[in-house]
């Protein structure tokens, strides 16, 4: 088990260093992000519409994750959850994000628990307006769905799920967790 204490759990779409190891690949392809990311678009809050399941995301609903810069090459990230149901006890957890240079601003490094623990964090995908966006890393074990309201219309949710297969994940995987 990657994770066991309750503030690894919140780790959201942003822990993936050690337990990277041990996520079965569900897209043995992954591909790049597919255009840039204008990180002050991106900043605010985002809500987890789905996911692949991991151990340090076990019972978390309610997942959110926020971003704001905090310098040119550098960005904020707050990410909460509730254990059990949207109503259950929130546990948050707050880390760094640093941008990988000539990425576009789409491959990001990530630590919540200083030089230990650092992830891959790829914005694979976004919408135009910022609404939506698809996370991963590249191992392929991991990915998230983030949208900017809690309960995205049934098209738009069909929509991403499509999106999701289209980058070659296997959609049979996704979690969808309450909101």
């Amino acid at each position: 088990m990657c994770a066991s204490r309750p503030l690894l759990a919140l780790a959201l779409p942003l822990l993936l260093g050690a337990c990277a190891l041990f996520q079965p690949s569900h897209n043995p392809h992954v591909p790049y992000p597919a255009k840039s990311v204008d990180l002050s678009r991106y900043s605010g809050l985002w809500y987890e519409f789905a996911r692949y399941d991991s151990s340090f995301e076990h019972d978390c609903v309610a997942a959110t994750a926020e971003y704001a810069p905090i310098s040119a090459t550098r960005i904020r990230v707050i990410n909460t959850c509730h254990k059990g149901t949207p109503s259950g006890r929130m546990e948050r957890v707050r880390g760094q994000a640093i941008i990988v240079p000539h990425s576009g601003n789409a491959r990001l490094r990530v630590s919540f628990f200083g030089p230990f623990f650092i992830g891959n964090y790829w914005v694979l995908d976004h919408a135009d307006d910022y609404s939506w966006s698809i996370v991963g890393e590249p191992t392929g074990g991991y990915l998230w769905v983030l949208t900017r309201t809690p309960h995205p219309k049934a098209a738009e949710r069909q929509a991403l799920i499509a999106r999701v297969a289209a980058l070659g994940y296997n959609t049979r995987y996704l979690v969808f967790p309450a909101q």
